[in-house]
Formats: structure tokens, sequence, C-alpha cells
């Protein structure tokens, strides 16, 4: 089985290069059970060192795409067409996975459910959020539980970068909504998952180091925009969101707080 890695990135010199040694780590794990690994990486035509950061791994990334776009989800969606595995992940420039057996684990989850009759068509875990600066202090754990039915009316929803899909049923869900400016991950879940009726795994470990500062939580501007968006995530699929979701969605977080 072959995992595809998209990392999107734009003026990402400072980071570029710790999110592309965590993928590449998982390399020799996966060829050990049998397995490969895609990597893909869709730039914006940065103008800074982004591109030299990456130099020392050229040769073991499978496609570099340098160009101009209009923006990170239409970048994302660049990286799930050219993606030719059988899973896809997406890994932000400024993430990393937390070690070199993320993949080999999740890949092993998906065989595991397809055992047991479950044939999940994505895997997710749990999340670390580290300082922005530095990248190493812990500050949020995101543990995400196992998914049932019906979780998402209750605010819940999967950290993003932990999500690895079958590309297959990501295609015919139809990417990533380019309409949205931060929500698009979520509604691509709510589209995919909770109204489309996929089959989710659960890997219960940390899988991906995500560093604190994202652009929906980057000012209360944003993260009312951000809860708008939510709103809109489901009226763009002919439902009426829960009352209480620009409540439960951040109230879910709070926990997060305290498992450090």
């Amino acid at each position: 089985m072959k995992v595809s890695v998209v990392t999107v990135c734009f003026r990402a010199e400072a980071t570029i290069a710790e999110a592309a040694a965590s993928v590449l780590d998982q390399a020799a794990a996966l060829e050990k059970s049998g397995h490969s690994l895609e990597y893909i990486i869709v730039d914006g035509a940065s103008d800074d060192g982004t591109l030299d950061a990456l130099s020392p791994y050229k040769t073991k990334i499978a496609r570099l795409i340098s160009e101009q776009d209009k923006g990170l989800y239409y970048a994302m969606n660049k990286g799930l067409a050219a993606a030719t595995g059988e899973l896809i992940a997406f890994l932000n420039a400024d993430d990393r996975y937390a070690d070199n057996r993320v993949l080999a684990d999740v890949v092993s989850t998906f065989h595991k459910t397809s055992a047991d009759g479950t044939n999940a068509d994505g895997v997710y875990a749990d999340l670390d959020m580290v300082d922005g600066e530095t990248g190493q202090r812990t500050v949020r754990k995101w543990t995400s539980g196992p998914y049932r039915k019906g979780d998402f009316r209750k605010g819940w929803m999967a950290p993003h970068p932990t999500l690895v899909m079958r590309t297959k049923a990501m295609r015919e869900a139809g990417g990533f909504n380019t309409a949205l400016r931060s929500a698009a991950d979520y509604e691509f879940m709510l589209r995919c998952i909770h109204f489309g009726e996929r089959t989710l795994g659960y890997l219960p470990r940390t899988t991906v180091k995500m560093r604190a500062g994202g652009a929906s939580n980057a000012s209360l501007g944003n993260r009312l925009r951000a809860n708008a968006e939510d709103a809109k995530a489901w009226r763009l699929n002919g439902a009426r969101p829960p009352w209480h979701l620009r409540l439960s969605k951040p109230l879910r977080k709070l926990k997060q707080f305290f498992r450090n």
C-alpha cells in the first residue's frame, strides 16, 4: 500500500525542513512492513528561502510543484489530484509527525479495520499542540476519542492533520470546498463522514505535533469568522447547523488545556 503525504506551503522557510524530514523519516518503517511513501509538496511560488530549505530532500520528494495558486485549499486539491497512493494525508508546513512510525501504525489500523469488517475510509488519531516559537513545549493535547455516528452534531471533529483517508473516498467526496477560507477541512469531514456516512478508524495515540497560532485562532475576528464558517459548512450541505454549535465546538477544546 502506498501512502501519499501532501504538504502545502508558502514562505515557510523557517519550518518546512522539519516538516519534510518528519515525513521522509516514515519511509523506512513503511517499507519494512511492505508499504511505500509518496511525498508531494505544493508551494505557492515562495519568494523566500523555502525551496532552498528543501534542497537536501529533493531526491526523496516524489513531486515538487511550485507555482502561484489561489490559496491553501486550492493547493490542497492540487495535491489530491497529484497523489497516486491508495491513502492520502495532509501535513502542514509548520507541523511534524510525532515519530517515525506514525504512518506505519496508521496503515496497520486500516488493515485491522478491514480484518474486523469495518473497512474504514479514514483513520485519525490524537494531536499535541506545541508552542509556536520553538515547536517543543506541549501547550494543548487533543485526545480525539472514538468517533460515533452523530458526534458532529455535538461539536466533534477529528484533528485534520492526523486524518488519513482512502484517496478514492476523498476524491469521490469532492475534496476541499474553496468557497471557505478557514473551515474547508471541517466542511470536508462533515460532508464526507457525517453526511456521507463513511467509516472512521481511531488510532489512540499522538501522531502529529502542531504549532500553535493557526489562522482561525489568530484574533477574535478570525475566531468569529471561523465560527460563522462552521455554520456555513452545514448549510452548504443542505442542513441547519445545530443551535449550540457556536458554543459546543469551542467548548470541546477547553479540556485540551488540562491534559499536559
